[in-house]
């Protein structure tokens, strides 16, 4: 099973190459064992049976922590067996233990692509494009065909912003499966959602400035100024006007200024620069 091209094993120096550049390309599963630990044991040749079912969709990383143990430490292992899933450079959800072959299955399959994905991504294309009824049908499509596919509700989260419908698309955000909680996509749209109802009866950017320019200490026209520059897209301008809120009025809103800059820092995929400066910032004005 070892020379399986779905199988392989990561040491410390290996772990950057095959594990989080490697998963930019598919989802890899590292199982972090030794052999003094039972359980481990039990769920070896049932994560490498999937690895050979699955064909190639995720590959199998495993590494001994009784020979990797800094590699063990450096990724907060605390019990074996643990399993974790990376996609994209990082990981989107673990697992402790030696879970039934069928919990096994469904984990992956909450993550893994699936032949209907091309469906809804071609539907995305469809909303950038303006073509919501096009869309639609493809979503109406892949729910027909595949309609296990765990990302259907987040195209119908989609689907239902994109035609401007903000009060459904709250409460559809708030229905979605446990498992999308986190979705970077979903954290985005969330902080978006957020934003979009701010303005949703604000006056103009200008009015706002001028009212600013009157009364500084105005944090609720602060507040929607800075709303309609993140959903412009003018990110940094946005962060500054959240920064002077929050040390400015912590209690406007329930913290919504601070609430406002991580939500911001969703939108941003949680990394970059802009990410980094502003979260020190904030860092420094709360303590």
């Amino acid at each position: 099973m070892n020379h399986s091209t779905h199988l392989v094993t990561v040491t410390a120096q290996t772990f950057q190459s095959l594990v989080i550049e490697g998963s930019y390309e598919r989802p890899v599963l590292v199982d972090f064992w030794a052999d003094w630990c039972a359980p481990c044991r039990m769920l070896m040749p049932v994560l490498a049976k999937l690895a050979e079912e699955y064909g190639g969709r995720f590959l199998l990383a495993k590494v001994n922590t009784e020979e990797e143990q800094a590699l063990a430490v450096e990724s907060g292992i605390r019990s074996l067996p643990t399993v974790q899933l990376f996609v994209s450079g990082r990981v989107v959800d673990q697992f402790m233990g030696a879970l039934p072959e069928a919990q096994i299955r469904e984990f992956l399959d909450r993550h893994l692509p699936r032949p209907s994905d091309g469906l809804l991504t071609r539907a995305q294309d469809l909303m950038a494009a303006g073509d919501l009824a096009g869309a639609q049908s493809l979503i109406e499509q892949t729910r027909a065909e595949d309609p296990n596919n765990v990302r259907l509700p987040l195209a119908d989260l989609q689907l239902t912003v994109a035609r401007g419908e903000l009060a459904a698309a709250l409460a559809q955000i708030d229905a979605l499966p446990i498992e999308l909680a986190n979705d970077a996509e979903v954290l985005a749209l969330r902080g978006r959602l957020r934003f979009a109802s701010a303005v949703e009866d604000a006056p103009s950017e200008p009015d706002l400035m001028a009212r600013l320019e009157v009364d500084p200490g105005d944090s609720r026209s602060r507040y929607q100024l800075a709303a309609h520059r993140v959903l412009r897209g003018d990110y940094a301008a946005a962060l500054e006007e959240l920064l002077e809120l929050m040390k400015r009025d912590r209690a406007f809103e329930e913290d919504a200024a601070r609430k406002g800059i991580l939500a911001v820092f969703d939108l941003l995929g949680g990394s970059g620069d802009l990410v980094a400066r502003y979260r020190a910032k904030m860092m420094n004005a709360l303590y």
